[in-house]
């Protein structure tokens, strides 16, 4: 704890402030944001601080409304079946996604005269904007999953495959060096230089990628599907269902947060190897 004093608390990035403080303390300073909204929310919408109470309530609803309606859905079992069609439409777009931009930004990492070539094709790919491609993905695969799988995948891989590039390319070339001193083929490289190095990346693009496959499946839903959270976002504001547009948001970011927290727990505890900031010996 010395380093950490000696570097004062400005030093501190927001993942070491976190881990400066209790899980229990940071769990009670999370839910209280989270509390603190809740009630200005309750407070503009059911007092006069907007005006007319009534046209608060029909432009942004209210925290009782929004928890009732997502009671009465779960109690009738109703956003069971759209939650499975999107988780389904989302792990397949981040599984495909994520595979695919590991291996071809370790493949390109690795050759750099192939990355020098497809360089410009790929920033130019990149570009797109994903809201003109998912009608298009409509079109050549329907109304079906897999055009929101492939608006997920499209979302997915760039960010993964950057990240895992970056992460390759940034090894150590001194442990590079040493390790072919001792012999080290390529396929060792690899195993043992090469993905440790890229890991961290990989899992840091993970965090972010999670979010966007559902965001992938979700705008794929709302402008085309029979089925899904952006189906029902998009069935409530087709009838200006405001409740029903706050709760299906609700619904979505708690999905997000618990998919996230499962590749926290996958990340801890494929990198054990790494190093711990300094001030955090225990």
């Amino acid at each position: 704890m010395e380093c950490a004093q000696g570097r004062g608390s400005q030093g501190l990035s927001a993942d070491e402030w976190g881990k400066e403080m209790k899980k229990p303390m940071l769990f009670l300073a999370q839910l209280s944001v989270a509390v603190a909204v809740i009630l200005v929310w309750h407070l503009f919408t059911a007092t006069h601080l907007l005006g007319n109470p009534a046209k608060a309530k029909f432009f942004f609803a209210t925290p009782g409304d929004v928890a009732v309606r997502i009671s009465k859905w779960f109690a009738e079992g109703t956003i069971w079946y759209h939650l499975g069609i999107t988780l389904l439409e989302a792990m397949l777009a981040f599984a495909i996604g994520a595979i695919g931009g590991v291996l071809i930004g370790f493949w390109f990492a690795r050759k750099p005269l192939l990355a020098a070539i497809f360089d410009p094709y790929v920033k130019a790919a990149n570009s797109l904007p994903r809201v003109v491609l998912a009608p298009i993905f409509a079109l050549w695969l329907g109304l079906g999953i897999w055009s929101k799988v492939a608006l997920g995948v499209s979302l997915v891989f760039f960010i993964v495959f950057f990240n895992v590039y970056q992460g390759v390319k940034e090894v150590n070339q001194t442990v590079l060096a040493n390790a072919r001193m001792l012999g080290m083929n390529e396929r060792q490289l690899l195993r043992n230089v090469y993905l440790p190095s890229a890991l961290s990346w990989m899992f840091s693009s993970l965090h972010t990628a999670v979010g966007f496959a559902v965001v992938g499946a979700v705008v794929g839903e709302y402008l085309g599907s029979s089925a899904g959270l952006g189906y029902l976002i998009h069935q409530a504001e087709g009838v200006f269902d405001v409740t029903g547009v706050f709760a299906g948001m609700l619904v979505l970011t708690a999905f997000v947060l618990v998919i996230d927290w499962g590749v926290s727990i996958i990340e801890a505890r494929l990198l054990v190897w790494r190093p711990k900031a300094a001030g955090h010996n225990g």
